[in-house]
């Protein structure tokens, strides 16, 4: 192993101390005080010491493990070996919280008349969605469910990761109504908070990768081209089409850019009569996507 690739497994596993260290704090500010449910199998260990009083960090211990065993043979080692640190850290992080180790009382956030509960999964969520992003693309997850949705995908690999994540955070929502005295509010807060995480972690984990595509047609295909180039500082890729309804020659264009240089994308086409282009996301984009040097 080179000294480079070392250098950033070493860094990765930094990355997700630090990670599971920020989800304890979360926990302890702005999950527990709070009276809802989080996402996943921590969502069910929250409701368990509600009801019992016994410590979410024993609880995820007792189900991750066996998860982490299983995952060793049926997933991969080094996203388990991540994985499992990252819960041996949340737990015992949280355990110095909840036992006045560390002491960060001040920073509870929880509101005497109740009016203010909604912001609580708000901050929960944003909070999260940053740590899951993090975790994931430092090479990890944080255990429970996406043990299980890892599991359940490399076996059948037809069912989406996510829909196994959907459909699991969906049961915990509901179950939250029977544990926090038949009442809907935790259940809305637990789909508020899991909503905020998705939003926030699935930008994280896309990063500068996203992108925009943009297919146009057009019938000034060289003016056209070379005003993209020059202000866009991405290349294009031409096609020859011919209209169906006019059965006439005309050009398609495919074009990818950073999502900033939509608004400067349009102005530019504005002037170009008979010109009319589809958009569409890109989530990920894999090889050379860089902008052309201004002296090219």
């Amino acid at each position: 192993m080179s000294g480079k690739v070392e250098l950033k497994l070493v860094f990765s596993y930094i990355v997700i101390v630090f990670a599971a260290t920020l989800c304890a704090a979360n926990y302890y500010v702005f999950v527990l005080p709070n009276a809802f449910a989080p996402a996943g199998i921590n969502g069910i260990a929250t409701m368990v010491q509600y009801l019992s009083g016994i410590s979410i960090s024993y609880m995820s211990l007792l189900i991750n493990i066996p998860l982490a065993i299983g995952g060793f043979f049926l997933i991969g080692r080094e996203l388990t070996d991540k994985t499992t640190l990252y819960v041996l850290v949340f737990s015992g992080v949280l355990l110095l919280f909840q036992n006045k180790i560390i002491d960060i009382e001040r920073f509870i956030y929880h509101t005497q008349d109740g009016k203010s509960t909604i912001l609580a999964p708000i901050a929960a969520g944003a909070v999260n969605g940053l740590n899951y992003g993090i975790t994931v693309r430092n090479g990890g997850t944080t255990g429970g469910t996406d043990f299980i949705a890892a599991y359940v995908h490399k076996r059948h690999p037809e069912i989406a990761f996510t829909r196994v994540l959907l459909v699991f955070n969906a049961m915990v929502a509901l179950s939250s109504y029977f544990v926090y005295g038949y009442n809907f509010e935790p259940v809305i807060l637990s789909i508020l908070y899991t909503y905020v995480t998705t939003h926030i972690s699935g930008g994280i984990i896309r990063g500068g990768e996203a992108a925009v595509k943009i297919e146009l047609i057009t019938q000034t295909p060289d003016a056209l081209k070379q005003e993209l180039i020059t202000r866009l500082r991405h290349s294009v890729t031409i096609i020859h089409a011919i209209g169906g309804y006019s059965g006439t020659e005309k050009t398609m264009m495919i074009c990818v850019v950073n999502p900033h240089q939509i608004k400067e994308f349009m102005e530019i086409i504005s002037k170009y009569p008979g010109t009319f282009a589809c958009v569409s996301d890109v989530t990920r984009t894999i090889g050379n996507f860089k902008h052309i040097s201004s002296r090219k």
